[in-house]
């Protein structure tokens, strides 16, 4: 992990891992990709390395992110997908010029053009967020039980019940929120 970005896999997903580049989204959001280059640097820790980024190109992923988190949320909550969100996923889908590959140990790679560029990590991103909004891989999508975060997240958990979008942030915060709560519940004892 890179100085600067917590590690924001949200169950190992790509696409949601980018959408938790947006933080606390129903509280003081935090906006971890404010300039292209740091665009640059959340694509490299996470294995997606471009040279440059334009603030067009910066504009772009922002509104793949904000769409993939509008579908992820849509599924979450079983409402319909929002039509402009599968219309943005779709186009940066399209776009790029990055193919996957097999690696020896079996997992999959992506292999960006010589002179790759933002669109085709898009490509990848948005290919990662179809195949879990299609519900092709095992898990559900499911939004973080934290109020000002609601997050979404991929749950992989043996019973798909997790709660949290990350256990150390989300979680821990509400865990040490309901402890406060109930040490100001309590009598204090005379002395």
């Amino acid at each position: 992990m890179r100085a600067g970005f917590p590690d924001f896999r949200l169950g190992n997903v790509l696409a949601t891992s980018f959408t938790g580049t947006l933080s606390e989204r129903h509280g003081e959001a935090v906006e971890r990709i404010p300039t292209p280059h740091r665009l640059v640097d959340w694509l490299g820790v996470n294995g997606l390395a471009v040279d440059s980024c334009t603030t067009a190109q910066l504009d772009r992923a922002r509104e793949l992110r904000e769409s993939i988190h509008a579908a992820a949320t849509a599924v979450a909550i079983q409402d319909a997908l929002p039509a402009s969100a599968v219309q943005v996923i779709n186009d940066c889908s399209a776009q790029g010029r990055a193919a996957a590959f097999l690696t020896p140990e079996g997992n999959r790679r992506w292999r960006l053009s010589s002179a790759s560029c933002v669109e085709d990590v898009l490509s990848v991103i948005a290919a990662d967020a179809i195949s879990i909004i299609a519900g092709e891989r095992d898990g559900k999508l499911a939004l973080c039980a934290s109020p000002t975060c609601q997050a979404a997240f991929f749950d992989t958990s043996q019973r798909r019940t997790r709660k949290w979008c990350d256990m150390n942030t989300c979680g821990n915060r509400q865990k040490k929120a309901r402890f406060n709560a109930n040490q100001h519940k309590k009598p204090r004892s005379a002395e």
